[in-house]
């Protein structure tokens, strides 16, 4: 059974996925394999040995922790041998989609991009969706964000930033990104602006419980007032949630 066509098809479509072989061990299962993605099934015969859930559970942490390693499993009570599995973990490079070509947009994608995520930036206005105006973002999609969302491809290592304060720019973009499998989705406004919002989106469909994904007041709380703190304070959010530190 190979498992590389699986595999290729999870890196094009930019999923995180891990790739465990057995490397050490009886003869018989040198090179056995199994294929365990972020999202989807997993496949391969190693998933049938009796560690099979062991190597799920470690495949599955050292997705979360992004990175490849070696782990040992006890021997069967009939052999006397170890079995040790190589788990080669893909994650594709994290994004950051900012809904609103605004000042603090501009800011975000400073911060962004020496911390390794791609950057899009979405806004039908081309008076603010201007290669002038973002020259150093990765990707400017001059569309309405419930058009522009779905075509980027929304999974958990997309972040999602919405930052217009207007609701014609705003509203669509949450209803898109927040029943999605994203990381992260933050937008900016007051608790009064928010609490507005959150009425708007239940009265859209959206369940409570997808609207408490929603990361609002947005950022950490750094005291910062300037657009550029205020993007600083959103990326510490953003990192801090990747790693654990903040609910998602």
């Amino acid at each position: 059974m190979t498992l590389f066509p699986q595999l290729k098809e999870y890196l094009q479509k930019d999923q995180s996925v891990a790739l465990a072989m057995v490397v050490r061990g009886p003869a018989e299962l040198l090179g056995v394999k199994a294929l365990i993605p972020a999202e989807g099934q997993p496949a391969g015969p190693l998933l049938e040995t009796p560690w099979g859930e062991s190597i799920l559970q470690d495949a599955r942490q050292l997705m979360a922790e992004r990175t490849s390693a070696t782990r040992r499993y006890p021997p069967l009570p009939a052999d006397g041998e170890e079995i040790q599995v190589f788990f080669d973990v893909h994650r594709p490079s994290p994004r950051l989609i900012i809904v609103g070509g605004v000042h603090i947009a501009s800011d975000l994608i400073h911060f962004a991009k020496p911390l390794g995520f791609s950057t899009y930036l979405v806004d039908p206005r081309t008076a603010f969706a201007s290669p002038e105006r973002f020259p150093h973002a990765d990707h400017l999609l001059q569309r309405w964000p419930d058009e522009a969302l779905p075509e980027i491809g929304l999974t958990r290592e997309s972040s999602v930033v919405v930052v217009t304060h207007d609701p014609k720019l705003d509203d669509p973009a949450l209803l898109v990104a927040l029943p999605s499998p994203v990381g992260y989705v933050g937008a900016l406004g007051s608790p009064k602006t928010h609490a507005q919002r959150v009425k708007r989106l239940l009265e859209s469909g959206l369940t409570q419980a997808q609207i408490d994904r929603l990361h609002a007041p947005i950022g950490l709380d750094l005291g910062g007032r300037t657009p550029a703190e205020i993007a600083l304070s959103i990326m510490a959010e953003i990192v801090a949630v990747r790693n654990g530190m903040v609910g998602s």
